[in-house]
C-alpha cells in the first residue's frame, strides 16, 4: 500500500529523519513510537504531503505522491488525517464537517454526503449531536467528529496524529474503541503516540524512531515485550534498576534492604508490591543461595529492574561456583515461598518476574 524509499527530511537547523524505507502492506495497522524530536509526526505529514520531502520517494498505492505535480486532491481522496487537536471548523455544525470534503473535494452531491455523514456520526456514536457545533462537545466528542470525517472521504489509509494526547484520561477509551473497530475493518492505518498502551493495543507492526530511521521495525509482541536493540529497551521499558554484587558470607545485608527500600519509593512502588519483592530477594539469597555460599570461591549478582511503562518489577539473579538446584526437595519450601509471593503481585501473565540463572548461564 505504501512503499517508502530513501526518505529525508531537513529543516534549517535540524533534521529529524536522515533516512526511512520501508514498505507498508494493506491492512497493516503501525504504532509510530520513539522520543521526541524523532520525526514521528514528520513521517505521517509527509505521507499526506502537508510536509515535502527534502529528498526520497513515497509511493502510495503504486503512485508515485512525491512526483513533480502529482494531484494533492486525489491524495486526499486516498489518504486520510486525524490530528491531534482535531481541526475541527469551529463555524460548521459537526455534520457540515463531515460532508465538507466530499462535497468540495469529491463533488458528492448534498443529500448524499449527509446521509453518508449520518452514518458515519451514528458509527461513531455521534449522531444525536449532527447538528451541533464543536464548541458544545467534549474533547473526546470532537476528536470522534473529526475521524468520522476523515472516514467520509473513503481513505485507503488513515494515519492518526497523537489522537488522544490532547483528551481527557475519561474520554481516551471513546477514541480507542473507533480505532479498534477501523482495525478491525482491515484499514491501512499508521498511529503516532506517545501512550504506549494504545500503541501495543493497537498494531500488527511497531516503528521505533530514533537516530534519523526507523530503528526497529517489529511486532508488539516483540518490541514491548522482547526488543532487539538497546535504545528500544530503554525506551520501551523505561527501566530502573540497582545491582548488587555478594562476594562474601559477610555481605552488608541491612545496607541491601535499604537499598531496595529506596529504590521502591523512588519509583513508587505501592508498599505491600514492595514488601514482597523485598521477601522475594530475602527468599532466594537467604534460603537458597548464601547456605551453599563458598568464601573466596562464590558470587552471587543480584538486579531488580523496575520498568515504569509496564509497572512491574524484575528480580534476576546469577551466581558462580555454587552447587544448587533449585527443584532440589532442600529448597522445595523455599520455591514455594517465592511462588506464591511472585503469583500474588504478577501483574503481566507474559512479564517474567524471576529470571535465575546458574554458572552456565542456563535460565531457571
Amino acid at each position: 500500500m505504501i512503499e517508502i524509499k530513501n526518505l529525508k527530511k531537513a529543516y534549517e537547523n535540524v533534521t529529524p529523519i536522515e533516512n526511512i524505507t520501508c514498505t507498508i502492506n494493506k491492512g497493516d495497522a503501525i504504532s509510530i513510537i520513539g522520543p521526541s524530536g524523532t520525526g514521528k509526526s514528520t513521517l505521517l505529514r509527509m505521507i499526506n504531503m502537508l510536509e515535502r520531502p527534502t529528498s526520497g520517494q513515497i509511493i502510495v498505492d503504486g503512485e508515485d505522491i512525491t512526483a513533480e505535480g502529482y494531484p494533492l486532491n486525489k491524495l486526499r481522496e486516498k489518504v486520510g488525517m486525524v490530528f491531534q487537536s482535531f481541526n475541527l471548523f469551529n463555524h460548521m455544525t459537526v455534520i457540515e464537517n463531515v460532508c465538507y470534503g466530499p462535497i468540495v473535494i469529491k463533488h458528492m452531491k448534498k443529500d448524499e454526503a449527509f446521509d453518508k455523514g449520518m452514518q458515519l456520526l451514528n458509527m461513531v456514536g455521534l449522531a444525536n449531536f449532527a447538528f451541533s457545533y464543536p464548541g458544545n462537545l467534549s474533547g473526546g466528542q470532537k476528536q470522534r467528529a473529526a475521524i468520522a470525517r476523515t472516514l467520509a472521504m473513503d481513505p485507503e489509509i488513515i494515519l492518526f496524529d497523537e489522537p488522544t494526547s490532547a483528551l481527557d484520561p475519561t474520554k481516551v477509551a471513546e477514541v480507542e474503541s473507533v480505532i479498534k473497530e477501523l482495525k478491525d475493518q482491515g484499514y491501512t492505518m499508521m498511529l503516532v503516540t506517545h501512550d504506549m498502551k494504545l500503541a501495543e493495543k493497537m498494531a500488527n507492526r511497531v516503528f521505533y524512531l530514533d537516530e534519523g530511521g526507523i530503528y526497529e521495525d517489529g511486532t508488539p509482541e516483540q518490541i514491548f515485550r522482547k526488543p532487539l536493540k538497546e535504545k528500544t529497551k530503554v525506551f520501551i521499558k523505561r527501566l530502573k534498576d540497582i545491582n548488587c554484587h555478594i562476594d562474601s558470607t559477610s555481605y552488608d545485608f541491612p545496607a541491601l534492604r535499604a537499598q531496595i527500600d529506596q529504590f521502591a519509593y523512588k519509583n513508587e512502588i505501592p508498599y505491600e508490591e514492595a514488601k514482597k519483592n523485598m521477601a522475594i530477594v530475602e527468599e532466594l539469597v537467604y534460603g537458597i543461595l548464601m547456605p551453599k555460599f563458598i568464601d573466596g570461591q562464590s558470587s552471587i549478582d543480584l538486579n531488580l529492574s523496575y520498568s515504569d511503562l509496564l509497572k512491574d518489577t524484575r528480580i534476576t539473579a546469577e551466581w558462580k561456583n555454587m552447587d544448587v538446584n533449585l527443584t532440589s526437595p532442600e529448597n522445595k519450601i523455599s520455591m514455594d515461598i517465592i511462588n506464591l509471593y511472585e503469583n500474588s503481585i504478577k501483574s503481566n501473565e507474559n512479564y517474567i518476574r524471576i529470571k535465575v540463572k546458574d554458572v552456565n548461564n542456563e535460565e531457571k
